[in-house]
Parts: C-alpha cells; sequence; structure tokens
C-alpha cells in the first residue's frame, strides 16, 4: 500500500480505527474472534496503523490491541496510536484534563493496557481550556524525551492550539473529522496549516461515521449506538441526506468501485499528507476500505462531488 507522512512517521496511506470494535457503534455485535480475524488481515493487507484512545469503552480497546496484535508477534508490524486527555464521568458523559500530572499519569497505563514500551503517536484527544496548551504539550514531550512516546499528535484543535503546541514541540498529526460532506477542517484553515508545516492530518469518520457507504440505515443502530443521539442520524435527516448517497453511488459505479471506497479516495485526494482512519470490525469492510487506496479520482469525479448538497444537520 502506498505509504505517506505523519510528520517524521511513516505509515499506510490507509490506516484503522478500532474505536467500533469495543465502543461507540453496536458493541454487542462485536466478535471477538472476527476483531482479532479484522486486526491480523489489516496487518497482511499492509494497514500500518492502528489508532485506539484510552476513553474508548473506556479503557477496553487498548486491550484489544495488547491481545490480538501485541501478543501475536504483530507488534514491530504496525504503528499504534492512542490518545489522552478525555475522561469518563458517567456512561455518556466526558470530561477532559490537560494537566502534566493526569498527562504522565495516563501514559503510563496506556502502556500497560497496550502492553508497550513505546507508544508511536500520542496525541491530546481534546484540549482541556482550563491548562494552557503549552503546559499540556509540555508534559507530552516530556514522554518523548523518556522514551515513552514516539511522536504526538492533536485531536480536533484549531490553528491557533496546534501554532502554540509547534512552537513547543513538533506536531507529527492533527487528527480531526473530515469527509465529502464535512469539511470544517478545509474551511477553519486546519487542512491547509497542517499541509504547510509538513503535520500529518488524520481523518476520522471519514465514510460519514458509515452513512456515506449507503449500508446504513435508521434500522441498523441500535439502541445505545452514539450514532443515535446525533443529529444527523435521525430518521428526517437520514432520509434528507438520501441525495448524498445516491450521489456518491452514480460516481462509484461510473467507476466500478462502491461508495465507501469513492468517500475514501475524495479524502486522500485532499492532500498527501492526508490519511483516512476508517473504523471498523469486520474484515469484510476492512477489505473494501483499503482496496480504495488505489482509487483515483479525475477532475470529473471531484467536481461531481463538489456539487453535492450539504448535509441538511451539523455534524454534533
Amino acid at each position: 500500500m502506498e505509504q505517506r507522512m505523519l510528520g517524521e512517521l511513516q505509515v499506510s496511506a490507509v490506516g484503522l480505527g478500532c474505536m467500533p470494535m469495543s465502543w461507540a457503534y453496536n458493541v454487542a455485535e462485536a466478535d471477538p474472534a472476527e476483531v482479532e480475524a479484522t486486526l491480523h488481515r489489516a496487518v497482511e493487507l499492509g494497514i500500518t496503523l492502528l489508532d485506539t484512545a484510552d476513553v474508548y469503552g473506556p479503557f477496553t480497546n487498548e486491550e484489544i490491541i495488547r491481545e490480538y496484535v501485541v501478543r501475536a508477534g504483530l507488534r514491530d508490524r504496525v504503528a499504534i496510536a492512542t490518545k489522552v486527555g478525555l475522561v469518563p464521568i458517567d456512561a455518556t458523559t466526558y470530561g477532559r484534563n490537560g494537566t502534566p500530572e493526569h498527562i504522565r499519569a495516563a501514559c503510563d497505563a496506556s502502556l500497560g493496557r497496550l502492553g508497550v514500551d513505546t507508544i508511536d503517536l500520542y496525541q491530546l484527544h481534546r484540549v482541556d481550556p482550563e491548562v494552557p496548551i503549552e503546559e499540556t504539550w509540555g508534559a507530552m514531550a516530556e514522554l518523548v524525551g523518556a522514551g515513552k512516546v514516539r511522536y504526538l499528535g492533536l485531536s480536533e484543535a484549531s490553528v491557533e492550539e496546534i501554532v502554540a503546541a509547534d512552537a513547543v514541540h513538533p506536531v507529527s498529526s492533527v487528527q480531526s473529522e473530515l469527509s465529502l460532506w464535512t469539511d470544517e477542517n478545509v474551511v477553519n484553515g486546519v487542512l491547509a496549516l497542517t499541509e504547510e508545516r509538513g503535520i500529518g492530518f488524520l481523518a476520522y469518520c471519514p465514510l460519514g461515521r458509515g452513512f456515506l457507504t449507503g449500508a446504513l440505515t435508521a434500522d441498523t443502530i441500535g439502541e445505545g449506538d452514539y450514532r443515535s443521539a446525533n443529529p444527523r442520524f435521525t430518521p428526517e435527516a437520514m432520509a434528507a441526506n438520501a441525495t448524498i448517497v445516491d450521489g456518491v453511488r452514480v460516481i462509484a459505479e461510473r467507476l466500478g468501485a462502491t461508495p465507501a471506497q469513492v468517500a475514501l479516495a475524495w479524502v486522500l485526494a485532499q492532500g498527501d499528507h492526508v490519511v483516512p482512519i476508517p473504523g471498523t470490525k469486520r474484515r469484510r469492510w476492512l477489505e473494501e476500505n483499503a482496496a480504495a487506496a488505489d482509487l483515483v479520482l479525475e477532475p470529473e469525479d471531484l467536481a461531481d462531488i463538489a456539487a453535492l448538497p450539504p448535509s441538511v444537520a451539523p455534524r454534533y
């Protein structure tokens, strides 16, 4: 698979988001054997970036990486990316903690759950508004100096926050939502800034939380699924936004591809520094997503995508 750079960290052009394996999306449907097979298949396909976080679960997603990747002897074939900074308050509410004390303790806990000596990419999940970014980032930089972390990344950060952090220690990546129905990071300048500074951009939800695949219906969103409370996933919004998927499907049929592959190819076309990390817990979708790395969109295709209507509802 094509390789791309997150700062100085080389990874596959398409990564794997591990969150759905134990959190947020129809978790009751997660089959441990299929999750294990999916992770092993990802390595076989040349996917080298696995993205997780301490809060996913919470505190279970990293253990999946330990059980099915590290203990399977696959550690040296992947880059493990995890996150810090979000803390569970109750089953549905999360706070932010960017204090140096929390950063240090959480890193040690993640290392233990992952079963590794070093985290390849340690990301600040959200900036804590109560703690200066320079303090949080300084603590994370200390982890690099201690050999516990190789590279640092931010998630859902503003241009100003990225610049402030980068002045303390190099920012290798910025992770934010990016898809053909969510282009806020194009509008707010984050995507341009990362390209300008040689920072990788990790695009999460590149398939619109499954909607852009064309396979998701209101009936497939189970009770407790994160999407059930999302404004884009009310039955009314999904019905209205079906025109977006219909347009993508037309392009996909023209190219002999699937809607998911077109959606991922669009993300890949936003810059050589962009790496989509579609999440899945099934080999079927993993293989489809990985094949998108070979799909090239022509100017006509990109123009047709640009002409698609915007979502009728905000992402949050």
